[in-house]
């Protein structure tokens, strides 16, 4: 059967899988793509079932603390042994796409979006020992944050808010925290780590 001319390439005939069927991004590991799994609005953490590709309720979050901006995955990216040996005292990686956190001028409060942003650095954590680095990036041509190219352009409380989610988002009343906060780096470190994700992906599942 003749495809019709207004079909895209490619044209996906069944939902590609938001982890393994999309792209890493139109010029990674700068441009790249962030497939949204929660929004400045969600008080309940949702995240990409691995095996269905679907949203899922992981858990209602314990604390008051809403996530400081868009937040989700890098398709094609896996924190394994390249992402540990960039993580100070990481035990291994989290075994987990690569996160990323996409600041927008504009409010957008839809999740399971797929958008092209540009990396300017990440926030370094341990969770449990393991590597669980977040790539702070800004919404490509957003109107005020669009030109940002490194994370020490942004406003200094918006990289406090999100240091300060990220400590805090997993806090059990009583208990020791998990999270340690290693540290807060610019885009050449972050073009490491997402590149590295890339290799650890390309190792655990082949290239594609």
């Amino acid at each position: 059967m003749e495809k019709p001319s207004n079909f895209p390439s490619p044209f996906y005939r069944w939902r590609p899988h938001p982890w393994h069927g999309l792209e890493v991004g139109p010029e990674p590991p700068i441009r790249v793509h962030a497939y949204i799994e929660m929004t400045p609005f969600d008080y309940i953490k949702y995240e990409v079932h691995k095996v269905t590709g679907y949203l899922y309720v992981d858990r209602p979050q314990r604390t008051s603390a809403l996530p400081p901006t868009l937040y989700g995955l890098i398709p094609r990216t896996y924190c394994d042994a390249r992402v540990k040996s960039l993580s100070e005292n990481a035990k291994r990686g989290d075994g987990d796409p690569l996160d990323i956190c996409v600041v927008s001028e504009r409010p957008i409060d839809r999740s399971e979006i797929l958008l092209n942003a540009v990396v300017v650095g990440v926030i370094q954590l341990l969770d449990h020992e393991e590597a669980d680095d977040k790539i702070v990036a800004v919404l490509e041509n957003d109107l005020i944050y669009g030109h940002i190219r490194d994370i020490d352009e942004l406003p200094k409380v918006l990289v406090e808010r999100m240091q300060h989610y990220f400590k805090t988002y997993k806090m059990i009343p009583g208990e020791e925290p998990a999270i340690k906060l290693l540290g807060t780096s610019g885009v050449k470190k972050a073009k490491k780590i997402v590149e590295a994700a890339m290799e650890d992906y390309n190792d655990a599942f082949g290239r594609m």
